[in-house]
């Protein structure tokens, strides 16, 4: 049997009392629901319960290695002809040339490379080296209005990253097409600008000065540099002499901070500018 609660007809004081006491009990049981209920939460990140499954316990995020870069490992060839080269000297560029020469160990005729600090940023222009590169300059032309069906082939290959050729020349018509392969251009130095000749109304007749030997030269984007390839070691010293000081001139040595020379797999040599 249940309890039996006495009420006393016509004393309130006590009524009250019973109904006080009786909203004080049921709290009481309010009170130990909630505890029990706070006991099945799962614990904060970092506490593991052990009655939870493996996969329900909290994991602490994973703390990220930063892994060393390695220095990057040259070859004995290399290191030799570097104990030959006075790295705090600027050699007069026949010297440079006769060292150049001496340091050819690969079994392939090296390209002779310029590498130059210029003094200020967006110095660019183009020139026709008097002996060429040694290399066969390859040269697309985009032309939408001559015809467009190869302009829109061309833009295809250039957005699939497919890029085979070393100056790209385009008539005014083509700029607002090129505009979105800019980001692909661009970096890579092939983006036709006007500044330096790439954009023409005559694009057939540029074509055959890049191929006879005229190069186009910019300093990069992020920093006041040029690098450009004067030809090969098998021109031999005058021949090579007479590239470097007409791309030196097209420069203006008053725009050169320092310049430096090398072959493809030899250490460089600071020039006398």
């Amino acid at each position: 049997m249940g309890k039996i609660r006495v009420n006393t007809i016509g004393d309130e004081s006590l009524e009250q009392k019973q109904k006080v006491k009786a909203e004080k009990r049921r709290e009481a049981k309010s009170a130990g629901k909630t505890e029990e209920k706070k006991s099945d939460v799962i614990p904060d990140a970092g506490v593991q319960n052990p009655e939870l499954s493996s996969s329900e316990k909290v994991k602490e995020p994973k703390k990220k290695i930063q892994k060393k870069s390695e220095p990057k490992v040259r070859s004995p060839r290399y290191l030799t002809s570097k104990k030959n080269i006075d790295q705090t000297r600027q050699y007069p560029l026949g010297d440079a040339l006769d060292l150049l020469s001496r340091m050819q160990t690969a079994k392939f005729d090296e390209t002779v490379e310029l590498h130059i600090n210029t003094l200020e940023k967006n110095v660019s222009g183009n020139v026709t080296l008097p002996y060429g590169t040694g290399k066969q300059t390859k040269v697309a032309i985009i032309a939408p209005n001559k015809d467009a069906q190869a302009a829109d082939e061309l833009l295809k290959k250039i957005e699939s990253g497919k890029i085979d050729f070393d100056v790209l020349i385009a008539t005014p018509d083509a700029m607002p097409k090129l505009a979105k392969v800019a980001k692909i251009l661009g970096p890579r130095g092939l983006m036709p600008n006007p500044k330096i000749g790439t954009v023409t109304a005559k694009p057939e007749e540029l074509a055959e000065k890049y191929k006879g030997g005229q190069i186009a030269f910019k300093t990069e984007a992020k920093a006041p540099i040029i690098h450009v390839s004067v030809g090969k070691v098998s021109f031999g010293k005058e021949k090579l002499s007479e590239n470097v000081k007409t791309f030196l001139d097209a420069i203006e040595k008053s725009k050169i901070k320092n310049a430096y020379i090398k072959s493809t797999m030899s250490p460089s040599l600071k020039l006398v500018v």
